[in-house]
This record gives C-alpha cells, structure tokens and sequence, in this order.
C-alpha cells in the first residue's frame, strides 16, 4: 500500500506491532509507511490524503485548489481555524485562517489509494485569495494560474465586469476589500494558462453511432465539454460552465436504477456504464467502440404480436423461487458495463428482439426494446395501465411506438415491451437518430422536470422544429390528450425533441416533436386519485376547460379556428376509443387492470365534458 493511516487503513494495534517488527516506519502520530519505499515520494503523491487526515476541518486553497496536490517544491496550501505549520518529510503543510464566510466547492481526488473527497477554495474565492497581502497562500497563485482562474471567471459571468461584480460580492461578505479591488484591476488585462490536471481527473470519449464526437473531461473539480472536428450537425452543448452537458444529464439514469448501481455522482455513472440511449456511448479508450453492437432495429414487434400480446419467447430476469428476488435478478444484468443505461424513475431493462422471437436482456447485443416490469406498492397494473393509454393515443391519431403486453415467468404480472423509435431500421439505414427531452433541451435538471409549462415547451419547439407550425398544433393536442386521459406525468422528460440528420450533412434534415411515449393514466393509482397535470397550462394544473387550451393557443400563435378543429378531433377519437376500450385477452375480467381501463372510460367521459 505505501501509506497507512490509523484509524483509515489500519488499526492501532496492528500499526504499533508493524512498527516494531521493522516492516512499517512511523513519519509522525498515526501516520506511517513502508520500509524501504522511498518515503519522500510516497509522502508527495499522499499529500492530499495526509493533509486531509490531520486537518479534517480545513479545506484546501490557494494553488493547492487549482493544483489539487503540492506544489513542485512540495508545499500544501490549506485554509481552517488557525495559522499553522507540518513538515512532513519533504512535505510541508501550510494552513492560515479560513475567512468568516468562505466560498468552498467539492473535487475528487485520486492517489493511487483510491479516490477520495476534498473541500476546496471555489473559483471566485481562490481567485480573491491570489491578491491577499503579505501572504504565503497568495504567493503560490503564479501568473498562469491567476490567468487560468481569471479566464474560467469570465466564462462562467460573460463578461470580466460580470466576473468582477460576482468576486466582489465575496468580497465584502469577508471584508476582503484590497483583495477585490486587485483582482477587479486584474481581470481587465488578465493572460491565459493552462490547467492542471490529477490522478482522478477523466478524458472521456462521446460517440454518436460509433463516431467520436466529442471529449468529456473532469479536472476533479468541475467538467468541460470539447467538441471535437467531426463531419456531422452538433448533439451536444454546455451551456453552464464547469456543469455536465445538459444532454449527456438527461441519459444518466435516476430512480430505481441509480440506486442499483450505487452511483454517488456523475463521475461515478459515468465510469460505470457505457451505452446510453439516443445511439451515444462514452467510453475511457475510443479503441473500445468498435467492440460495441450496432443498436439496429432488425426484427419489428409486430411480427410477433397478436391482440396487443407478445408471442415471441422471454428468456429475461424472472423471480425465481424467491418471492422478492426478481427487482435483484433484474439489477443483475447492470452489473456489465455494457448493459444500456436507463433514465427515469420507473424500472426499465433494455432488450433485444432477435429473429426468431426471443427477447432478452441487451448485455453485449443490440438495444431495440424497452422492457417495462410491474412495479410494487400498487403499481403492479402500470405496465397494462400504460398499454391502454398508448393505446388512446394511437387511436387519437398520435405517432406511437409498437408495444404489447409480455407473459412473465413465475406468476408476475405482465410487462410491457415497447419499440425503439430513436434507432436505425435495417442495415441499409444510415440515418443519425438522437432523442432529447425537453430537460435538456430547456437546460434544466433533471429533478426540475415537473417545473416547466406547456407554454414554455412550445415557445422553444418554434425556434428549434424543422416544421414548427406542425408541431406547435401537435403540443396542443398532446396537451389536451394528456388532460382528457389524466396523465398527471407529461413531465420534460416524457416530452423529446427526435432528431434525424444524414451521413456527413452538419446539420439535422429534421427536428420533430417525439413520438408519443410513457404516457398513463395516473389516477387509476391508490394516492393518485387526485393527480395533477404535470406541467402547468395557462397557469392551471386542474380543472382545464376549453378556454385554457384556446388561451394556450393564442400565446403560442396558434389560429383560434385550427385549435377549435384540433381540440374536436382528439375530443371525438379519444372519446370513441375510450368508450370501446377493453384489456387484451391476457388480462382476467374483474382484476385491478379491468378495473383500471373501467376507470379510464369514466374519466376521459368526464373530462370530454370540460371541453364543450
């Protein structure tokens, strides 16, 4: 190991007993390492480690914030709640007083011991602390490092009287007034560095379709995105600086899966998984992505589908002879890093449909369908609830993916597979698909999908649709479509933009509303009976009438007659399709998911009054 720890990687008992015997040597209290290993290297590459165990109340600043490692001359700049000095070796530790109020951030830290969490000095403070009078903390900070912050300042405030404003803030909150004066003076002339990178940092390569587009990077501090010189219309952006792409938040998974995968950040998912949907893989080693299959479309649902029933053969997860074992049976196939991740809170697996009907799990194959299991705690007729709602929709004229219910082993309740619309169909299609939901679009996070507006949505689709017109009268229907079903859960991420470019084209033929997916009725759930509409309309999430969706219109710019003939329309076929809507053959009159497609009969009967 090198380095040992008392209380971290070894007892007091055993680190006293080594110690005698000859094989260990004590530096100081509680801190010892190898005979025979070079102690001064080892006591530098664990600076951070050290200075971590004998401080665990500082924070790191100064150039040992940007650095996040000693010095070249082997000093380790800390601040806490006194001035004070530990030389260690060829390691010396210097702390002075943390101010009253200190700006401080989190960064990763790798030593060839693992990696470990760090306070450090956020940007605006270290920045400050580079102009701090009669200071050995400042004097670390060299030109190129003032340059480095400076220029990373003004990217993230636009301008350099942006970034001012925003340091003096800090500022006065610790009475560092000199000190903001001189980097306010700074930042008008500031010259440009390089950064420094350590032992955690990561050099991701993003591939659309098995091309590398990009590089994903993280310094151990915060991410940057670099776009890299390819043929083709650009996917991603970082619209925050120092933040994860909005696009590569949205295919993190969340919910049941994140907590599979005991993912503590995005650092984490990211290094654990490597095929994502919309066609994107990111991996260490671009020599990887050829070893990758294709997510190719070659074997449609329909073929083996009769009366909304799957006919194939399912060789997924099953329960087995323990009750509760199948959620476990079902983590199982994300152990593999090239299991597909998912993103949403429902349990999902991704699947593939072979050519003589067998489903399985897409562990090393090609991803072309989304398996969606029952749930627990009353939620075990979701998946037969979603079937009837995609149903309504199909019938209502909305492009729908091809789905139906799946048999399952062992006595479970039905899943749901549903077809992959984001992907290639056979392999003489040479489209590139991406699907991003409107969270990303919008640049909001994930757990602010259920913060936007119909409105909201609408008014980006027009500056971003290749047929905007269409679209716009489409959010309009699917609003109302969501309303008269009581889909309280049409959130941002159940809304997507599908984009499609050609081979070497730089930019995308065709940017559309998604098709229509994970659309259910909510309040067929027990404590969701009184479920609202997940993003607000004309201010209002209950209660809509025609009114409400007329003044949708006239906001977005929609024709007051062209809204009038779209509400009827849907009106008419949801409420024909609803009247006749029944559960497939494999579901038994009287069970809960009868019961549920009863309920949706009167609710979209209820609400077809609202509309007048």
């Amino acid at each position: 190991m090198g380095l040992y720890l008392v209380g971290e990687t070894i007892d007091k008992t055993r680190s006293h007993y080594l110690a005698e015997t000859g094989r260990l040597v004590q530096l100081m209290r509680g801190i010892y390492v190898d005979r025979g290993d070079d102690v001064e290297t080892t006591v530098l590459r664990h600076a951070v480690r050290i200075a971590r165990y004998l401080y665990p109340h500082a924070y790191l600043s100064a150039a040992t914030a940007v650095l996040l490692g000693p010095t070249r001359d082997g000093r380790l700049f800390i601040s806490g709640r006194r001035n004070q000095r530990t030389r260690l070796r060829g390691l010396e530790i210097i702390q002075n007083i943390a101010p009253d109020h200190p700006a401080v951030a989190s960064a990763v830290v790798g030593d060839g011991m693992g990696e470990f969490r760090v306070d450090v000095s956020a940007i605006r403070q270290r920045f400050l602390e580079a102009f701090r009078l009669r200071s050995e903390h400042a004097a670390s900070i060299d030109d190129a490092m003032r340059a480095q912050i400076a220029d990373r300042l003004v990217e993230e405030y636009g301008t350099p009287q942006g970034a001012a404003d925003a340091l003096w803030s800090l500022a006065r909150e610790n009475q560092w007034y000199r000190e903001g004066e001189q980097a306010e003076r700074y930042l008008l002339h500031c010259p440009a560095a390089a950064p420094v990178r350590n032992e955690a940092a990561l050099d991701l390569t993003v591939a659309w379709h098995g091309a590398p587009v990009g590089h994903l990077t993280h310094d151990g501090f915060e991410w940057r995105w670099r776009a890299q010189d390819w043929r083709g219309p650009p996917l991603i952006r970082q619209t925050t600086p120092g933040r994860l792409p909005p696009f590569i938040t949205a295919l993190l998974p969340e919910g049941w899966l994140a907590s599979v995968l005991k993912n503590r950040d995005e650092r984490a998912q990211l290094k654990s998984g490597k095929r994502y949907m919309s066609n994107i893989t990111i991996v260490d080693d671009p020599r990887e992505l050829a070893g990758f299959p294709a997510d190719v479309l070659t074997t449609p649902l329909a073929r083996f589908k009769t009366d909304g029933i799957f006919t194939g053969r399912y060789e997924g997860p099953g329960r087995g002879s323990l009750q509760d074992s199948f959620e476990r049976n079902l983590a199982a196939i994300f152990a593999r890093s090239d299991t597909p991740r998912l993103s949403g809170i429902q349990i999902k697996a991704p699947m593939f449909l072979a050519e003589d009907g067998v489903l399985r799990p897409s562990t090393g194959l090609p991803f072309t369908h989304i398996l969606k299991p029952a749930g627990t705690s009353g939620f075990e007729i979701l998946p037969t609830v979603e079937y009837l709602s995609l149903t309504l929709g199909a019938a209502a004229g909305f492009n729908a993916p091809a789905m139906a219910l799946v048999p399952m082993p062992d006595g479970m309740p039905p899943a749901l597979i549903v077809e992959r619309f984001d992907i290639r169909r056979g392999g003489n299609d040479t489209r590139m698909l991406a699907l991003e939901d409107f969270t990303s679009v919008l640049g909001v996070p994930t757990e602010a999908k259920y913060d936007g507006t119909i409105e909201r949505v609408a008014r980006s689709l027009r500056s971003l649709s290749t047929a905007p017109e269409e679209d716009l009268l489409l959010v309009l229907r699917r609003a109302v479509f969501a309303w008269l079903i009581a889909d309280g859960d049409m959130h941002l991420k159940n809304l997507a933009l599908l984009k499609i470019a050609e081979p070497g084209s730089e930019r995308f033929a065709s940017v559309r509303l998604a098709p229509l997916y994970d659309a259910v009725t909510t309040r067929v759930f027990p404590r969701l009976e009184r479920d609202r509409i997940a993003l607000k309309l004309n201010g209002k999430d209950d209660r809509l009438r025609r009114a409400d969706f007329k003044a949708l219109a006239a906001t977005v710019g929609i024709k007051a007659s062209d809204a009038d003939r779209a509400i009827d329309a849907i009106a008419q076929s949801v409420g024909a399709a609803a009247a006749e809507l029944t559960v497939p053959p494999l579901i038994a009159r009287g069970s809960p998911a009868a019961e549920a497609a009863a309920t949706i009969r009167r609710l979209v009967a209820e609400r077809l009054e609202s509309l007048g």
